[in-house]
């Protein structure tokens, strides 16, 4: 029996996949546990995806991993996701530099604890020069923030008149965003079974296809990676065009 990774077409993958993990909570509601128990188990899901991506080809994978919004949560749980995350970045070099992935992160990663992103900044820095999949990690991350924080930096260009409205195009303002040096994402997947963006990558995501599935993250595997990959694969991208000038760009409208 041919299997799900065997049916895949390696010349038609997504260059970037981009991931909101969700379903963490729930996950371990359903156990009768605390929250952050669904978050120390999704830290399973964001490895074996993190593989799964290298070992197809994919270029970039970015893990909506903690948002602006993300801050209201009670202290406690905020607390314990930092130092999750610490521990997990920790934990995850050697892996990483194995397997010849360079971590990045997007966000207002000033707000993170100066303990916090100083162990980023050094796993970042330690895995820098590897040349496989880029793995880029959304913390304290919102589309809104993104676009506002574009938009500030175009002004003090403005104002300093280093360039004119008439520059001011769809190409200028994407290299101003925090993920300026990535290609907009081609998939978007979005565990347990919501069906929404949740202020994630919104300029990005204007032609992204978008997978929702109600595996809740922590059950999500390489599996279920494969087969967004394949509905992927089956979907017609038009990017505004009709299916008879995709089959024959000369085709008159």
């Amino acid at each position: 029996m041919t299997s799900l990774v065997e049916k895949i077409n390696k010349q038609n993958l997504p260059q970037h996949v981009a991931i909101i993990m969700d379903g963490n909570g729930r996950w371990a509601k359903q156990r009768g546990e605390e929250r952050v128990f669904g978050h120390q188990n999704g830290v399973e899901s964001v490895r074996q995806v993190t593989e799964a991506a290298a070992e197809l080809g994919v270029k970039y994978l970015t893990l909506y991993a903690f948002s602006t919004e993300n801050w209201n949560r009670p202290k406690e749980e905020v607390q314990a996701l930092m130092a999750l995350l610490v521990q997990t970045v920790h934990g995850e070099i050697g892996t990483l530099n194995k397997n010849n992935v360079r971590l990045q992160a997007i966000g207002n990663l000033e707000l993170m604890a100066e303990s916090t992103h100083i162990h980023l900044q050094s796993a970042i820095q330690e895995t820098a020069t590897n040349t496989g999949l880029t793995l880029v990690l959304a913390l304290s991350y919102s589309g809104r923030w993104d676009i506002v924080e574009a938009a500030k930096h175009i002004a003090v260009q403005l104002a300093g008149k280093t360039i004119g409205l008439q520059d001011i195009t769809d190409t200028l303002f994407s290299k101003h965003l925090s993920t300026g040096a990535i290609p907009d994402p081609e998939l978007l997947i979005r565990t347990s079974g919501e069906s929404r963006i949740s202020n994630f990558l919104l300029w990005q995501l204007a032609y992204t296809e978008l997978y929702f599935t109600p595996t809740l993250w922590p059950d999500f595997r390489k599996s279920d990676f494969y087969e967004a990959i394949l509905d992927f694969q089956q979907r017609e991208r038009r990017f505004g065009r009709t299916g008879d000038q995709l089959l024959n760009p000369s085709y008159d409208i």
